[in-house]
């Protein structure tokens, strides 16, 4: 039986591992053990762990700006796969971001991870286009200030 629980930091290792074994889950600098223990800090009831006998099956990271929620690495392992884990996480934030006043939540798939879109359209999530995302990076050696 998975059980589902609200992430701790002491999930980080598993989690961190789980994350860097999955297809289409990119993890980088903001990942860090520090970042993640920040977001779970900031952002409480909206992160789940799935876990069977001490073992992470499978996470979703939330948070929210106070206006839209979004959604990060939510991954699910591949042992425990067929078995609702990846819904129930996804609807156990939404539930928390609905408790919270968010009525709306986002996640970033990225356009080559056939598994994390067909995921994503099964269960009702709408594909957005007619916008673009673009990054930059927030260290003082990239500004032009």
């Amino acid at each position: 039986m998975i059980r589902l629980r609200e992430m701790t930091i002491e999930d980080y290792d598993q989690m961190y591992g789980l994350w860097q074994r999955s297809e289409g889950v990119h993890v980088s600098g903001a990942d860090s053990r520090e970042s993640i223990a920040g977001y779970l800090l900031r952002n409480p009831g909206l992160s789940f762990v799935g876990e069977s006998d001490g073992r992470i099956a499978g996470t979703i990271l939330c948070g929210h700006d106070g206006r839209r929620g979004f959604i990060y690495h939510m991954a699910v392992d591949p042992d425990f796969r067929q078995q609702q884990l990846g819904r129930r996480l996804a609807e156990a934030s939404l539930h928390g971001l609905s408790a919270q006043g968010i009525d709306k939540c986002h996640i970033f798939v990225i356009d080559d991870n056939a598994t994390g879109n067909s995921f994503w359209q099964a269960i009702g999530w709408e594909k957005r286009s007619g916008f673009s995302v673009f990054s930059k990076s927030c260290s003082s050696g990239s500004l032009l200030i």
